[in-house]
């Protein structure tokens, strides 16, 4: 919408023309934006219900029709009220889609490459994302405003019907297929997706399953979120983490970045062409940022990965607020701030899709038990779409409220994350799916510090849940270095304990 937000045609038939100084119409601007996220709350929900109950593929299947017939009501819309409903509608769809895409790979995927494998998808989504976008340039090039905005709205439908055409054909999860009793189907997508080990892993997803099933009480969103026995307390944990996992997501700051990219360039002395300009190469950066998760992200682990990203963000955010500050006070020296403004716009937006972009949506998928996983997948895109429609809404009036401060504010927004990531998440790179329950079972502290000792003491050799596994506990090279050598490396060791080296 970035591009169809400028268009003075769409404004004016919205009836919020002009935006620039008035406060009623940039709220409506920005609630515009901010309502489809009402819908893929919704949606996330309705999505994560039919996936457990009908598999992944009909959700899937599901969510890509109802996105069509949004996305054909954007395009046809003749006033607001109208585009809200169709903005509603569409992110239904989307909410439905997000919410079971990212469960249908992990569980397809082997669990040594998980991450790889969903860092994949997000290349193509970001792909998609820099082409819509460079569409919308294009479109917005038509003389006939009319058609500048209308044309990449309905240009969704396309896209959205090859993925129709082509859904049928992905396999189902092998996991729902266990859990329904397709015991023989799971074991072929198994053995298509699997170089080796096919019998024994599904042995451990019949077993999971199995154990399930004394638990099919827990399975509605209810017990999950309003929890009465100790195994609903579990997945209340699980659906903790996971919403306010999205919600820092958005926190430090990537929808302000993205959506509103050719109102920070232009803050910072460059004209509305040049600033479109530099806002689509920033999404093409951003694309080619996330083949590095492909090779880092099961390397290096969740944690690491989120910690030293937001430490990234926020020093690359301090640098640009700083500069951002200059170069909205003008001078001949503007372009110069400018210019490095956008660099770190650049850089900032790298950095997150090297770090930040996939592993909140992978994470969630891992967290939770296969009887509710969709479900778990689900209430990851609630925290999504809380977290979106909140920045989504805000973000115009603090670009005309505290300028350059926005930068500041997000700086500091990435610092205040690091802890959260340190004390509460528990590292799931490595270990199989039906591991992971191991660690919500026999804790009970959400210091994940004081939770993998109370794993220990329970005699599990698994415990060190800080740290990526590697089917065994052995010390490190890094431990081995620290007891010989002096306080530099014992402070390493204690960064390795911590999962972040």
């Amino acid at each position: 919408m970035s591009q169809v937000n400028l268009n003075e045609d769409y404004l004016k038939l919205m009836g919020i023309y002009p935006t620039m100084g008035n406060s009623r119409n940039l709220a409506a601007l920005g609630g515009i934006v901010s309502v489809y996220y009402g819908g893929s709350l919704i949606g996330a929900l309705l999505g994560g219900s039919i996936a457990d109950r009908s598999g992944r593929i009909a959700a899937i299947i599901l969510g890509v029709i109802i996105s069509i017939i949004g996305a054909i009501f954007q395009a046809s819309a003749m006033n607001i009220t109208w585009m809200c409903c169709a903005r509603v509608v569409t992110g239904l769809g989307v909410g439905a889609i997000d919410a079971v895409i990212p469960v249908w790979s992990s569980e397809v995927s082997p669990h040594q490459a998980r991450g790889g494998f969903l860092a994949i998808e997000f290349f193509l989504n970001i792909s998609g994302l820099s082409l819509a976008y460079w569409i919308e340039i294009f479109a917005s090039m038509n003389q006939n405003q009319v058609m500048a905005w209308r044309t990449p709205l309905a240009l969704q439908v396309v896209f959205l019907l090859a993925i129709l055409a082509l859904v049928p054909f992905f396999p189902e999860s092998p996991r729902w297929l266990a859990k329904v009793g397709r015991v023989s189907e799971a074991r072929t997508v198994l053995q298509a997706t699997r170089k080796d080990g096919v019998e024994a892993e599904l042995g451990a997803i019949v077993r999971s399953v199995m154990h399930d099933q004394q638990h099919a009480e827990n399975n509605s969103y209810l017990r999950m979120l309003f929890p009465r026995t100790k195994s609903q307390r579990e997945l209340q944990w699980r659906v903790v983490l996971s919403v306010w996992l999205q919600i820092m997501q958005e926190l430090v700051g990537i929808g302000v970045i993205t959506v509103y990219a050719i109102d920070l360039i232009q803050g910072a002395g460059f004209s509305q062409g040049e600033a479109k300009l530099l806002a689509g190469f920033n999404n093409l950066s951003y694309m080619f940022s996330v083949l590095f998760a492909v090779f880092t992200l099961d390397r290096f682990g969740r944690r690491s990965t989120m910690v030293w990203g937001a430490a990234g963000m926020a020093l690359l955010l301090l640098i640009g607020g700083i500069l951002d500050k200059y170069a909205q006070a003008g001078g001949s020296n503007q372009r110069a701030y400018g210019a490095g403004v956008v660099a770190m716009t650049f850089l900032y937006t790298g950095t997150f899709g090297a770090t930040w972009l996939v592993t909140p949506w992978l994470y969630p998928t891992e967290l939770f038990p296969t009887y509710v996983r969709a479900k778990g997948g689900a209430w990851s895109v609630v925290g999504w779409s809380i977290g979106n429609g909140i920045v989504t809404m805000i973000t115009p009036f603090l670009f005309q409220a505290i300028e350059y401060g926005v930068l500041l504010l997000l700086f500091g927004l990435n610092i205040f994350v690091i802890p959260f990531i340190v004390f509460m998440y528990p590292e799931t790179s490595g270990r199989p799916l039906e591991q992971i329950d191991d660690f919500f079972s026999n804790a009970t502290s959400w210091n994940v510090f004081t939770a993998s000792k109370q794993i220990r003491e329970q005699g599990f050799t698994d415990y060190r849940w800080t740290r990526k596994y590697h089917d065994g506990i052995e010390q490190s090279n890094t431990d081995v270095y620290a007891e010989r050598h002096g306080w530099a490396n014992k402070l390493r060791r204690r960064a390795s304990d911590a999962g972040l080296m």
